[in-house]
């Protein structure tokens, strides 16, 4: 809203009488709302006009607007209703009532359960209460819409993949800008997704190709998501990347397999941009072809990570009732900023920080637990390049204190007494920080086989470099700070010694003379320095053969012009490439 129409309700709230004041704060909410949910929108279809012109620092910038568009949003309305009214940031009963006359402005649209989640958090703010969250007590259109194949995807009813089919699955998307050699690279996809299917299937009988009417984008490039369903209802993915240059828009790789298709859609990456609008049934559509990846991370990974963050939590408490489980520490390494914690059967890793780190910290001064926080909350707001976990960073929310080891229990509430308290039976986190589960990659080393183990190598190798291409440097490069996911990638998971790689000084002892004893010139300097032939030792990785692998495939890595060359790119705005998926899925 513009400053003049915040005005107008301000001046109409001072002059009406008490019962009026709750339906204009009620109206004004709903308008902030709409305003917030357009430009959602509005950002969401830009991604489009990005990938046709080639515009990647645009698609960047989108990116971060979107996921901290929410936020902003809902606090600058509490602070303008408050100083309209007061009482609102005092009175709980006042704000029941302003909300059951919002409820009944928005219980008849589709965004009418997001709209309720955005007043609730404006609540919070106001009134710094105990996240939880939100009962709808209505069910908006798209619940109870069982028939919404017309708005959502397009079918194609056959039982051959043939060229002709690829060329009308490709058209869907009605770009702007022509494909280079559509022909070609419809036989192309066709051809491996035959491949693809006999080599799964020893028999199989298509039934009918389901395929998105909205792309996927993300970065550099476009998705288009499809589903294949054969005569047994079993459902298999499809997924279409594209890439554009000079030329034209092409067919990069094609994904069926669901480790490939997880992978895309991994919360380790930043969300896609989505043009359409019925985020209910592409979270069920997504979650049909991943059934591995919970239905609130498919909510997270098209950008509607409120939904996601109540489905998270959701999920974590059903875990700990159903299997009768306690938290307790995490297996690996015990963390010298971060006390990281767990259940066997749980998908997730729970972690706070410590007041102050234990004695092994090795960076100086600790900045504090708000600096450690901003680190995990910088994380989730940029493009992880699909090796770095994201965050979801629960403020002020309770735990069953039974739920925990009694052990657990004592260390968090003697070392991180500043984030949790004791109330009742009840524990009180001020901060909790919620990853999905990994195997840290130590441990995984320990337990795994030779040819898993160097897979897990090379993977460290390019999890390190796409780190780099989002300007973010991990400065402490110890293996325990990365972990391996459920189908062999490796990810950084611990963020408390991470900095923007374009501030890292690149220095090197390589230019100095055996025997030499002068103390190079860069000791001397401010800032966070890193030698690149250090890369190896840091790593700490005890398997001669595994560190002689890391060296063969990523000798770029002990370079110091590698790193300038990255370096120099973001400079001048440039998106460094990322590696998305594996060669083998390319056909271009």
């Amino acid at each position: 809203m513009t400053q003049s129409e915040n005005i107008h309700f301000k001046g109409l709230i001072e002059k009406a009488s008490d019962s009026k004041k709750t339906d204009l704060l009620a109206q004004w909410a709903l308008c902030e709302f709409d305003l917030f949910y357009s430009s959602f929108q509005t950002i969401t279809e830009s991604a489009k006009t990005a990938f046709e012109t080639r515009d990647y620092q645009a698609s960047l910038t989108n990116s971060r607007k979107r996921l901290s568009l929410y936020s902003d949003s809902m606090f600058n309305l509490g602070l303008k209703l408050a100083d309209a009214f007061s009482p609102i940031s005092r009175d709980q009963e006042l704000w029941e009532v302003i909300e059951e006359k919002y409820r009944q402005l928005v219980k008849n649209r589709y965004e009418g359960d997001l709209a309720l989640a955005y007043i609730h958090s404006v609540r919070r703010s106001l009134f710094l209460g105990e996240w939880s969250p939100v009962a709808y007590s209505f069910d908006t259109p798209s619940k109870t819409n069982t028939n919404f194949s017309n708005f959502l995807f397009e079918t194609f009813q056959t039982e051959l993949i043939t060229t002709d089919l690829l060329i009308d699955i490709l058209s869907v998307p009605a770009f702007n800008v022509q494909y280079r050699e559509l022909k070609v690279d419809a036989m192309l996809a066709a051809q491996r997704v035959k491949a693809d299917l006999d080599d799964r299937f020893s028999t199989y009988k298509i039934q009918r190709i389901e395929v998105i009417k909205g792309e996927f984008y993300r970065n550099r490039g476009a998705y288009i998501v499809v589903r294949i369903v054969l005569d047994n209802q079993s459902k298999v993915p499809l997924v279409i990347a594209l890439l554009n240059d000079k030329k034209g828009i092409y067919v990069d790789a094609i994904l069926t397999s669901e480790s490939a298709t997880f992978n895309i859609f991994s919360t380790t990456r930043a969300n896609f941009h989505v043009n359409n609008a019925y985020y209910h049934e592409l979270s069920e559509f997504l979650h049909s072809i991943i059934p591995k990846r919970s239905l609130g991370l498919a909510y997270s990974t098209i950008g509607f990570n409120h939904f996601g963050k109540v489905a998270v939590m959701e999920e974590l408490k059903e875990e700990l009732f159903s299997n009768d489980e306690k938290l307790d520490f995490a297996i690996g390494f015990r963390g010298t900023v971060a006390i990281a914690f767990q259940s066997p059967q749980s998908g997730y890793n729970l972690k706070v920080i410590r007041n102050k780190p234990t004695d092994q910290y090795k960076w100086g001064v600790f900045e504090g637990v708000p600096s450690v926080l901003e680190k995990y909350d910088r994380v989730h707001v940029i493009n992880r390049t699909g090796s770095m976990l994201d965050n979801i960073i629960f403020y002020r929310v309770k735990l069953e204190r039974a739920w925990f080891s009694n052990a657990l229990l004592q260390e968090l509430l003697n070392d991180a007494s500043e984030c949790v308290t004791l109330q009742g039976e009840y524990l009180f986190f001020r901060h909790l920080i919620v990853q999905s589960k990994l195997i840290p990659l130590p441990v995984y080393l320990e337990n795994s086989s030779q040819a898993e183990s160097e897979a897990a190598i090379i993977n460290l190798g390019h999890c390190i470099k796409n780190n780099m291409a989002a300007n973010i440097f991990n400065k402490d490069l110890d293996a325990r700070n990365y972990g391996v996911g459920v189908f062999g990638g490796v990810y950084l998971f611990d963020y408390d010694a991470l900095e923007q790689f374009t501030e890292v000084k690149i220095r090197t002892n390589q230019n100095q003379f055996e025997g030499e004893e002068d103390i190079p010139e860069w000791f001397f300097e401010d800032g966070v320095i890193f030698l690149p032939e250090e890369i190896e030792s840091g790593l700490r990785i005890p398997n001669r053969s595994l560190r002689q692998l890391f060296r063969e495939v990523h000798g770029d890595l002990l370079q110091v012009d590698y790193y300038e060359r990255i370096q120099d790119e973001l400079g001048v705005g440039k998106v460094p490439s990322v590696r998305v998926y594996p060669e083998r899925f390319q056909i271009n």
